[in-house]
């Protein structure tokens, strides 16, 4: 999946099929990546237009959809 690069202290890139309903995010701290399933389109634009994405992710997101982690942190 391609993602872009964002403006975010939380994240570095966000990407999101929607034929599939899939979001993906880079986390900007270890560089893992993860996506969540079952992620509806109005849920994704509400997402990127947010003042602060890492906030969205936290209360909105996080443990709330099914997640896979897809690659690793770095270390």
């Amino acid at each position: 999946m391609q993602r872009r690069t964002v403006q975010s202290s939380a994240l570095s890139s966000v990407g999101y099929d929607p034929d599939a309903r899939i979001l993906e995010l880079e986390f900007r701290e270890n560089g893992g990546v993860w996506q969540y399933f079952g992620f509806p389109l109005s849920a994704y634009n509400k997402f990127i237009g947010s003042d602060s994405l890492g906030h969205f992710f936290v209360t909105r997101i996080k443990g709330k959809y099914p997640e896979l982690k897809v690659r690793y942190a770095h270390h």
